[in-house]
């Protein structure tokens, strides 16, 4: 969640010459350079969450986390990360500055390789800060691909995304990414449950986004997707939901193409609106939002 005050920024936010020398944008993780108080940001940030997430995350989340070398006493060794990701999916995690170029990003997913920042948040930034760092990246991102659904679908998204450049659908398919891999619940026989590494990273948005009256929780079109935009600035006005990890795996087997000349024809969404044809598992009450514009 933003908070009033902006952030100290950290990595490529932090402006000057910070482009590593790789073409790939790779750097080493400098894990023995983390100080005492980055790993005790790492422990507060970590201990409040796993406190959190028990009956919020959903199965695959929780599992991911018990079989990852992921504790709470230091910030993790991307390497070792990347042998136990190996072995399960054929991920591995590599170390970037900050947010990389899209076409970048695209290559290092489609060849299976994790993006994560190797920097992280102040203690003042624990709720909010500009891009993500090695807890949003890492414990947010990382224990979904420990499954192979998720595994191959992020995969693919990177492939799709080199050939969306090509096409002008960058905005539209950067929407099925943010609803999903980063925003994304499914459906649980227990109730809805958070996958997406934007909530699962937040102390603040999981409550929100399972709990709160205000957003809605709908049934996820993913021509609908297309089509919606998302608020990079709060909480989401809108949770799209899925039946389970593999409705996203069949996503991998469509031909985007039509979806983005279909999506195109038609008017942009709102992240607050809601459709006559949409299945709803909540309609929100806007609460929030509401709130917010009017100062409260």
């Amino acid at each position: 969640m933003i908070t009033a005050d902006a952030p100290q920024k950290h990595g490529l936010a932090a402006g000057g010459d910070h482009r590593p020398a790789n073409a790939d944008w790779t750097i080493d993780q400098g894990w023995a350079s983390y100080t005492a108080a980055d790993h005790a940001t790492w422990k507060t940030l970590f201990e409040r969450q796993t406190k959190l997430l028990p009956g919020r995350a959903c199965d695959q989340f929780l599992q991911g986390m018990t079989d990852l070398p992921i504790g709470a006493d230091e910030i993790p060794d991307f390497r070792r990360l990347s042998e136990v990701l190996m072995r399960r999916t054929g991920w591995q995690i590599v170390a970037v500055p900050g947010l990389v170029p899209d076409d970048v990003f695209f290559d290092h997913l489609a060849n299976r390789r994790f993006p994560a920042g190797n920097f992280i948040r102040r203690p003042h930034e624990l709720d909010y800060l500009e891009e993500p760092d090695v807890f949003h990246d890492v414990f947010g991102h990382v224990p979904m691909l420990m499954n192979p659904a998720i595994a191959d679908f992020i995969q693919a998204y990177g492939q799709g995304g080199l050939r969306a450049q090509g096409l002008g659908n960058l905005a539209q398919l950067a929407r099925v990414y943010w609803y999903t891999i980063e925003f994304g619940l499914l459906q649980q026989a227990d109730g809805l449950r958070i996958y997406g590494a934007g909530i699962a990273s937040s102390f603040t948005e999981t409550v929100f986004s399972l709990e709160s009256p205000s957003p809605h929780r709908i049934r996820l079109n993913l021509e609908r997707l297309m089509r919606t935009n998302y608020r990079i600035d709060d909480f989401q006005e809108s949770y799209f939901v899925i039946r389970d990890l593999d409705e996203l795996l069949a996503f991998t087997q469509i031909d985007f193409a039509p979806l983005y000349e279909r999506a195109a024809r038609k008017a942009e969404l709102q992240p607050g609106d809601v459709l006559p044809e949409d299945l709803l598992f909540q309609r929100g009450d806007g609460s929030h939002h509401r709130a917010k514009a009017h100062g409260a």
